[in-house]
């Protein structure tokens, strides 16, 4: 038997990128895994691929109502033991020139969405003897992102969501984690990727020196999903070639042609300091 032939993980935003790390990482030692996404061709090329041990549902994680159908469903077909919440949008503006729904937009999806799949999905792996949530967060969770407050607000809350309800949840025998990625090769990414300064400034930030892949997050999620994580919860594990250790990444180049205002990032505190002499 493989490691994971009895598990069944309900994978939001399951259908590309980093979503479907995940469930070719889970897929691959034994599991089933039912993709909830909200574009049903996407979702039905990711099952194509993952084979016989895939299924999928359609359902927007904002929405509570189809998310919960979609779970429903999911667990009908077989006992749930793993969620994933991975759903997730991005944006950037600066604060000063923020709008109260773009703020909002963000958040439901990001940190309401992870709250609801928590809180339904962990309704039935109570109900079948315990199991593993787990959630994607960000670098931005911890490290500041500027021009980006609705996105690190989402992923600051999101760990904080995490570590409380791996507090509550325990003694239903369900564990929650999270994995926290830095810049990853996905399709969302492309324009970091692309602009070769914030590229560049992501790199020297990063000691592995080099871009993660869907791959590398699917094997976090796996191992703090799988039997071998089973003393661990409350953890939101860095994944993103050491960048936790130095500081959030420049994007002020990527943005300069939107925001055209773009006030100037500060310079480094040495160059700010007199000379004591």
């Amino acid at each position: 038997m493989s490691p994971l032939t009895e598990m069944h993980a309900f994978i939001t935003g399951g259908g590309s990128g980093i979503g479907l790390g995940i469930a070719r990482a889970l897929v691959a030692d034994g599991a089933q895994v039912t993709l909830c996404g909200r574009t049903a061709d996407k979702l039905e090329a990711a099952v194509a691929e993952l084979g016989d041990q895939a299924r999928f549902a359609v359902a927007d994680v904002g929405d509570e109502v189809s998310l919960v159908h979609a779970l429903d469903q999911a667990n009908e077909r077989a006992p749930l033991t793993v969620a994933v919440a991975n759903a997730g949008v991005g944006g950037a503006s600066p604060i000063l020139g923020l709008e109260v729904e773009e703020f909002e937009r963000v958040l439901r999806t990001n940190l309401t969405g992870a709250m609801l799949t928590f809180k339904h999905a962990g309704r039935h792996l109570a109900a079948n003897g315990g199991g593993a949530l787990c959630a994607v967060s960000s670098i931005a969770g911890s490290h500041t992102h500027r021009f980006m407050s609705s996105y690190t607000v989402s992923k600051a809350g999101l760990n904080m969501l995490v570590r409380n309800a791996a507090d509550e949840l325990g003694s239903l025998g369900i564990r929650v984690n999270a994995v926290a990625p830095g810049l990853v090769e996905t399709d969302i990414s492309v324009s970091l990727q692309e602009n070769p300064e914030v590229n560049d400034d992501y790199h020297r930030n990063m000691p592995l020196g080099r871009r993660g892949t869907a791959a590398d997050i699917g094997s976090a999620v796996r191992f703090l999903c799988g039997p071998e994580s089973s003393w661990i919860t409350g953890v939101i594990l860095p994944a993103d070639g050491g960048h936790h250790l130095r500081r959030g990444p420049n994007i002020d180049p990527l943005l300069e042609p939107f925001i055209p205002d773009l006030p100037a990032a500060s310079a480094p505190v040495s160059a700010q300091r007199e000379d004591p002499r």
